[in-house]
Parts: C-alpha cells; sequence; structure tokens
C-alpha cells in the first residue's frame, strides 16, 4: 500500500472523516486547506438515491451559480446566418457549421461548451462519436439546443454548470474557486443543490439526497450536513 505524503497527511489533520461538518464549517476548512500553486476549484459530490441503469432514474440539469465558476469557459457555437453573427456579438469563442463540424472531426477541439440552434443538430449529430464520450454533446434539456444564442452563450461565459447523474449514482461539478470568500462559496454550494434537487426524477423513491461532500482540487474532502445545505424543512426526503 502506498503511504501518503506529508501535504496530504498535514491537509487531513483537524478532519473528522466520520462527521458531517455544517455547510459553512466545511468551506471554511476547504479553504484553508487549498495551498496549491494554482487558485483550487471547489468541487461538490452528491450521492443521490437513485439507479442511473433506469430512464425513468436520470437526473440531469442545468443552473447559474449566483457568482460565477471562476473559469474562463470556451464556447462553441454551431449556427448559420443571423444567429452566426448573434453567437459572436454574444461572446461565442468558435462559431460556424459545415466547417466547424470539419475542424471537430480533424480533432480540433478548443472549447468547454457547444452551443447549436436546432437546424444545425442533424449536423453535430455527426459529431456523436467525438462530443459525447466528453460531455460536450448540445442537448435541448440543458438549454444548449436552441434558438436563444445570445442568452445561452451569456449563461455559459457567465457561470452556468451542467450536472449529469454518473453510473454510481453521483452527481459532481465545480462550484467556485478557492480564492472565492465562503459567502459566495456557500451561495453557489446551496445553488447547486437546490437545481439538483429540483431534477429529481419520478422515479426517485426514499432519500433523494444521500450525502454531500466538498473538496477543492489537492485538498481531502469534508463530508456536509445536508440539512445545512438545504434547512431542515427542505431537506430532500
Amino acid at each position: 500500500m502506498s503511504r501518503l505524503g506529508k501535504r496530504t497527511i498535514d491537509a487531513r489533520k483537524g478532519i473528522d472523516r466520520e462527521k458531517l461538518y455544517p455547510l459553512a464549517e466545511a468551506v471554511k476548512m476547504v479553504k484553508a486547506r487549498a495551498k496549491a500553486k494554482f487558485d483550487e476549484t471547489v468541487e461538490i459530490a452528491m450521492n443521490l438515491g437513485v439507479d442511473p441503469r433506469h430512464a425513468d432514474q436520470q437526473v440531469r440539469g442545468v443552473v447559474n451559480l449566483p457568482n460565477g465558476t471562476g473559469r474562463t469557459v470556451r464556447v462553441a457555437v454551431f449556427a448559420r446566418g443571423a444567429k452566426a453573427d448573434e453567437a459572436k456579438a454574444a461572446g461565442a469563442d468558435v462559431v460556424g457549421a459545415e466547417d466547424l463540424v470539419e475542424k471537430v472531426q480533424g480533432g480540433n477541439i478548443d472549447f468547454d461548451r457547444v452551443i447549436a440552434t436546432p437546424d444545425l443538430m442533424p449536423l453535430v449529430g455527426r459529431l456523436g462519436k467525438v462530443l459525447g464520450p466528453r460531455g460536450l454533446m448540445p442537448n435541448p434539456k440543458v438549454g444548449t439546443v436552441t434558438m436563444d444564442v445570445t442568452n445561452a452563450v451569456k449563461g455559459a461565459k457567465g457561470g452556468s454548470v451542467e450536472f449529469r447523474v454518473e453510473k454510481a449514482g453521483i452527481v459532481q461539478a465545480g462550484v467556485g474557486k478557492a480564492s472565492f470568500s465562503e459567502e459566495k462559496l456557500v451561495e453557489n454550494i446551496r445553488a447547486f443543490a437546490d437545481a439538483v434537487q429540483k431534477s429529481r426524477p419520478q422515479g426517485a423513491k426514499g432519500h433523494f439526497i444521500n450525502r454531500v461532500a466538498i473538496s477543492s482540487t489537492m485538498g481531502p474532502g469534508v463530508k456536509v450536513d445536508v440539512s445545512s445545505v438545504f434547512g431542515v424543512s427542505e431537506q430532500a426526503r
């Protein structure tokens, strides 16, 4: 078994791995342990009471974090004519149609989010094997297939975060940077958790949100008391 490094041991000091901490205290602990030379991302992981193998237990959505993500997001838009001009004016980094399809097929994927107008989805569909595994395929359920490209681009640039449940029933995402204030991180985490709660599928039975933990990119995880994230009256049942 590999030995833990001194930095990891030091970071874990003061964290009871069995204890559930109030959200504000957990955020403070995560920030204090974000000691990397770069601005670490603060991440949340939520264990849900769903089985993603069933179609009626899928959890997917998008949320606009009130304080943004702190990331620079490169946005590609598949559009033609006036909608292409609209996307460029809104700040899209890459805009195109057939030409953009060729670039992507050639392995040139220098963007983090993809938006498409509905009329170009037959074109974009050819890229499913390329964009799908990277989580970049546009989807109307999360607002990335739309004629309102201005708001879609601004949302992607301004802090919108997509989420989707994984095979193990876990939803995870970045919810800000360690340089954010504790108050801003708490607001972002609550907004994200609320969006996940509202995405509860009809097939989910019993407790929906079982466990929550937060961490920084290089730091240890801290378990969070679910009731402190939602408030007792809103806790998932």
